[in-house]
């Protein structure tokens, strides 16, 4: 109980046992006055008398007095507290209050604030104006980012990683023991911790060799290795330090120190497969074309040994020869059409969407050059919006764009058309035009020239670019359509099957945050994780939804959804969301109240496929609930059946909100966040509950800061000492 409230409860009975003593003194006066007079009562009727007043008077002097303490103390208490989450966050007010006086008082208040608001806004909007081109940089940042196309990965010295780019996380997430690259995590789920520090201790050490003079200190070596991901993607890497100054914390190289490193990773696992197979077309043509070979050479040098052989046996030695060298024909027709193109795949070619190709042809083909009256139309039909192409994109566009442009240029063709479409296991590409004539030889000497359009010239022809791209062009004549066509056959590619979520997050406006540069400072091995201070721990905030309020009585997990916290940010891209199929029925009381029903858990994974996983997102973090204890309570049932077991420390909003705010009436969770100002949405879904959590969790680590409670043992302690933490589920 805090000095106040004491001070006022004894304030209360004094008052109570003075006004008991004034009525019991003056019932006692009445009585001796009716004495005195001489009255008709009885001693016994005085004193119910006066038994009925002092109650009367007792009850009256209650009343008044629990009025009071509710008019002025409570809700002063109250009003204190809100006014503490008003300071703290801009835009809210103090409530209309019920006593004259103090709604005086909060309207005096509000104005303050209304005041603190706008010097605030002037303040922040300055701010603003010094950060637009930190803001521009940091842009630029994460657009450069999105579309590498190799994955990078940064860490600090403790493989703690602090910036990773899309391509990163779909290469390095999603094994099969669900682990998965996020911010704050370690890289040591991903690789093999040996490995990594086999690469930093090589750092280090061509660091230290090169450490000779002031110049060649700045250039700290580079490491490569090659190594497989848990998903079974082969990897090469490329790693390099992140230096640091004199005075940072880290491993000391010369004058400098390794504060981190960075990984560059390229998927070689497609390299491999290629090289495979080109291994095993060398062994297939020596393996089959040792017999042929031999059986050719022997009947040959029959042949030549004897020369005057009779021709029933020269026949036979001949038909030997022309056999096998069928045979051996057949067998070299067939390991070509097999390996044809990891055979002449000489040029570093991209896949490419080819409709996307299209689009770009269009625009390049249809651009208006300098003089020009009038520029070329063109067209596209026929195109397969499912074919994927593996070209030079940009070898390819520069000859559609020649042969077009001569053909404007030469023959005066106002219009052409593309058109794509798959042929076999081949892409067939065409560039097409009607009613001009144009010759074979023609048409070959325009694709075997070096191509010149607009005074640019290139060293290379058309067949040159098709060749680079492992395909073929030719040229040829519909005459019933009276069509000229180029037309090119392409090798085709599988279509990716995760498109990089860069692209979607763009569409939806919402800029993906992959980067933390103050994870350079954190350093796992030097604080104990109970004297850390709040504002450094990452957190994994989750909820659950569940058949029902009972655990202990068969109750059943049907949907986990998380989020994380790191260095005091909200990651809304780092997400857990997974439904549950309970094997048992659901009440129609729990799916009103989640929405959830029996179709929508049909093929979920079940409980101990899902526990796995959600312990590896949440592994190294601080769980984070509200009424976490009801949550909680349903993970301790299912350690045994799972053999997981969640023994990280576990903070909950509900009891923090009764630390910071003792004398209000509720702690639900859409009452904390009216108090914060943190918009409610999502609610009664497990990933919607635990984004509404972690906003009001990050609104009260300022609060609890001012109350003295920093770490992470001050709020566990303070946690504990509430009434609400005896609750048991």
């Amino acid at each position: 109980m805090n000095p106040t409230r004491k001070l006022v409860l004894a304030a209360v009975a004094v008052c109570l046992f003075v006004l008991v003593l004034v009525v019991a003194t003056a019932g006692l006066m009445l009585a001796s006055e009716a004495g005195e007079s001489g009255g008709g009562r009885t001693p016994e009727e005085r004193v119910v008398v006066l038994v009925v007043v002092v109650l009367a008077g007792a009850t009256v002097g209650c009343w008044a007095l629990i009025r009071l303490h509710a008019l002025y103390v409570a809700a002063s208490l109250r009003m204190a507290e809100e006014l503490a989450a008003t300071v703290a966050y801009n835009g809210l007010r103090l409530p209309e209050q019920s006593a004259p006086e103090l709604r005086v008082l909060a309207q005096a208040a509000n104005q303050l604030l209304s005041v603190r608001d706008a010097l605030e806004e002037d303040v922040a909007e300055r701010v603003n104006e010094a950060r637009a081109s930190l803001e521009e940089e940091r842009s630029r940042l994460a657009a450069l980012m999105a579309e590498l196309s190799q994955s990078v990965v940064v860490c600090n010295l403790d493989g703690r990683v602090l910036l990773y780019n899309q391509r990163a996380k779909q290469e390095l997430s999603g094994g099969a023991d669900g682990s998965t690259l996020g911010l704050g995590r370690s890289i040591y789920t991903v690789f093999d911790r040996a490995l990594i520090e086999h690469a930093l201790e090589r750092l280090q050490q061509a660091g230290r060799d090169q450490a000779g003079g002031e110049e060649s200190r700045k250039l700290v070596g580079s490491a490569q290795f090659v190594t497989a991901t848990r998903a079974g993607r082969l990897l090469r890497a490329h790693m390099s330090p992140v230096l640091g100054g004199d005075g940072q914390h880290g491993a000391r190289v010369g004058g400098l120190s390794i504060t981190g490193f960075v990984l560059v990773l390229d998927d070689v696992t497609s390299t491999n497969e290629r090289h495979g197979r080109r291994d095993a077309l060398i062994q297939s043509l020596i393996e089959g074309g040792r017999g042929p070979l031999g059986s050719i050479r022997a009947a040959a040098e029959m042949l030549s040994d004897f020369s005057d052989m009779p021709p029933r046996q020269r026949d036979r030695f001949l038909s030997v020869i022309r056999d096998e060298a069928k045979a051996l024909s057949v067998h070299l027709e067939s390991a070509a059409a097999a390996f044809s193109n990891d055979l002449r795949e000489r040029w570093l070619l991209e896949e490419i969407h080819g409709a996307e190709l299209l689009d770009v042809a269009v625009r390049r083909i249809g651009e208006r050059r300098e003089g020009e009256r009038r520029a070329l139309a063109v067209k596209t039909e026929d195109v397969d919006e499912d074919l994927w192409l593996r070209v030079d994109s940009f070898g390819l566009l520069q000859a559609l764009r020649y042969l077009a442009l001569r053909l404007q240029d030469e023959y005066e063709v106002r219009e052409v058309r593309l058109s794509l479409a798959r042929s076999g296991q081949l892409a067939q590409l065409d560039l097409s035009w009607l009613g001009t004539f144009m010759n074979n030889e023609t048409a070959m000497g325009w694709l075997q020239d070096p191509m010149t359009t607009g005074g640019e010239a290139s060293p290379l022809s058309v067949v040159d670019v098709i060749e680079r791209c492992n395909g073929e062009i030719w040229f040829q004549r519909v005459r019933v359509s009276h069509r000229a066509i180029f037309r090119t056959m392409l090798p085709a590619a599988e279509a990716p099957t995760d498109l990089p979520r860069a692209i979607v997050a763009a569409e939806e406006g919402d800029r993906p945050e992959f980067y933390d540069f103050d994870i350079f400072s954190w350093s796992g091995a030097s604080h104990e994780l109970d004297d850390r201070p709040l504002t450094e721990l990452s957190y994994t905030v989750f909820d659950t939804e569940t058949t029902g309020l009972q655990p202990s009585q068969g109750d059943e997990i049907i949907q986990i959804g998380a989020t994380r916290i790191v260095n005091r940010r909200l990651l809304r891209h780092e997400c857990f969301d997974q439904l549950i199929d309970p094997r048992r029925p659901l009440s129609q009381q729990s799916i009103e109240v989640h929405g959830i029903t029996r179709e929508l858990l049909v093929g979920q994974p079940t409980i101990d496929t899902v526990l796995p996983q959600f312990q590896t997102f949440c592994a190294d973090t601080v769980l984070v609930g509200h009424n976490a204890a009801f949550d909680m309570r349903f993970l301790q049932l299912k350690e045994k059946q799972t053999g997981v077991r969640f023994d990280q420390p576990v903070l909950d909003t509900l009891l923090l909100s009764a630390v910071l705010h003792p004398n209000q009436n509720s702690h639900r969770l859409e009452a904390i966040a009216e108090r914060l100002g943190v918009s409610v949405f999502g609610r009664h879904t497990a990933l919607g509950d635990a984004m509404v959590t972690g906003e009001v969790f990050l609104k009260m680590l300022p609060l609890l800061a001012e109350m003295g409670v920093t770490t992470l043992r001050q709020a566990r302690e303070a946690s504990e000492k509430t009434y609400h933490a005896r609750l048991k589920y």
